[in-house]
């Protein structure tokens, strides 16, 4: 029978089970995190772990994790009789490894109260706040900035001192920090948002100042919001994942081999030392992020769509399929690759190459719909914008937008319904289905678009490929694109 998790089971764990090497009952908060979910706790923590069992000093800078979500206090409950102890297991095809992870130091439920997360943040302690919410939780517009018209943002203007998002608790929290003559803290994104530590502080102090203009300027004088970039493949864990641990863990986390992390240098109250377990702290992180946003992250929503019409459910076993790898090379080399810059001490064709090898990793049992689902369709469209505006040409990029419209219908080539977990579900839906294999009024919505969608310059190159998706299916279109753009860029459409 497998050994239940704790802090009181580790000296009894099969020895192919790593262990931390200091004690979990030692670890004290220095960072808060909004949003520990599986990718949080295959990095960030696993960073901060590794550099505990390093270097015993770094016991004070454990993470007291945040759910923001009604959902999230499974991941209290799940994880409260584990110590807040949990297993990372990092696979490939060469093989795999289990270790338990012990740099938490608590979760805290903010689902409906974020009273006690605004407490644990007044701690001096606490240094960091972090975090990992994705694009949707920034509650930003078209441009970037935040939607003071946005429902979410909208309740928190109204109630202030009792914030339900994570730019509101950010903005309450450095108040708070202000108003007790205390020093403020670090935010420090970890999203998939290019610019995100810019992005952060732009909403942040745009929320601020909606209500307090003094505040504002206090947290641009005095708060810290570095840019990193992220990286490493963790998919969703599945009802049967634990089943195969020779330890009883309520909430495992499963991930790929490679990871990456990329970090500015700007901490307001200082850092742990996260370089000494493989993090990479530098003065800019655009060519990083650049080449990470441009080549994985675009890659991974271009081939998720065409995958998901062809009745793919795995991301690994549409990388089998010749039309979708052949169409996800083309698009690196042909249109995303040139419009990343020289990014130091990396070979962009080996990152490339090995990206292939990544997504096609049969270990990580990766879904098309959770690639859909979280990747949000700025990762095209900023590479399209450069295109556009160095006069160069998008047929792979646009056969990209016109797959993710055509899923938008909420049905495959067989017949078979989409699920759909877009903020705006139903009025794509409805649009798509309205437009057929015209994607005006798909990209006619402003809050996703914005005036990149009256451009004819996209709209022209996506009418295209929707057509011919609708004419020839998913596997010619991905063929003729790739065959045509092969040849140059003066061929038909």
């Amino acid at each position: 029978m497998p050994i239940p998790l704790s802090r009181a089971t580790l000296a009894y764990l099969p020895p192919e089970i790593a262990t931390p090497r200091y004690d979990p009952a030692r670890v004290r908060a220095g960072i808060v995190h909004l949003g520990p979910g599986n990718f949080h706790r295959a990095h960030m923590a696993r960073y901060t772990h590794a550099l505990m069992d390093l270097d015993a000093r770094a016991l004070g800078w454990g993470i007291a994790g945040a759910g923001l979500l009604p959902a999230d206090a499974r991941m209290r409950d799940a994880l409260a009789p584990q110590d807040w102890l949990y297993t990372l297991t990092e696979r490939d095809a060469a093989g795999s490894a289990t270790q338990v992870i012990g740099s938490l130091a608590d979760v805290i439920f903010a689902g409906e109260d974020s009273g006690a997360l605004l407490q644990a943040i007044d701690d001096p302690a606490i240094r960091i706040v972090s975090l990992t919410v994705t694009e949707p939780g920034y509650c930003l517009d078209a441009a970037k900035r935040l939607d003071p018209d946005h429902p979410a943002i909208a309740r928190d203007l109204a109630y202030p001192h009792a914030p339900r998002t994570a730019i509101a608790i950010l903005a309450e929290a450095l108040r708070r920090r202000r108003d007790a003559g205390a020093s403020p803290f670090t935010a420090l994104s970890c999203d998939n948002i290019q610019h995100n530590g810019r992005v952060l502080r732009q909403a942040v102090l745009d929320f601020a100042a909606l209500g307090d203009p003094a505040l504002a300027e206090w947290i641009a004088d005095h708060a810290r919001f570095p840019s990193t970039m992220v990286d490493r493949i963790t998919p969703v864990t599945r009802a049967g994942d634990a089943a195969a641990l020779p330890v009883a863990d309520k909430w495992p986390v499963f991930s790929e081999t490679f990871t990456q992390w990329v970090i500015e240098d700007d901490f307001a109250g200082g850092r742990p030392d996260w370089d000494r377990a493989g993090a990479q702290f530098v003065a800019d992180v655009t060519p990083y992020e650049t080449m990470k946003l441009r080549l994985l992250n675009a890659s991974h929503l271009a081939i998720a769509g065409p995958a998901r019409l062809l009745g793919h459910a795995f991301i690994d076993e549409a990388m089998r399929d010749p039309p979708i790898a052949g169409y996800m090379a083309a698009l690196m080399d042909r249109e995303t690759g040139p419009t990343v810059p020289l990014v130091p001490g990396i070979d962009l064709a080996a990152y490339k190459n090995q990206l292939v090898q990544r997504f096609a990793n049969p270990t990580i049992a990766d879904t098309v719909d959770r690639v859909n689902a979280d990747a949000p369709i700025h990762y095209l469209l900023d590479p399209i914008r450069d295109r556009l505006a160095a006069g160069q040409p998008i047929p792979l990029l646009a056969l990209a937008v016109a797959a993710w419209i055509r899923r938008m219908r909420g049905i495959d080539e067989q017949g078979y319904g989409i699920e759909n977990r877009h903020p705006l579900a139903e009025q794509l839906r409805r649009r798509a289905a309205e437009g057929g294999s015209d994607p005006r009024p798909v990209l006619a919505i402003e809050a996703i678009f914005g005036a990149l969608g009256r451009d004819p310059r996209l709209i022209g190159p996506v009418a295209a490929q929707l057509d011919r998706l609708d004419r020839e299916g998913t596997a010619q279109t991905l063929r003729h694109a790739v065959d045509a753009t092969r040849q140059g860029y003066d061929s038909p459409p």
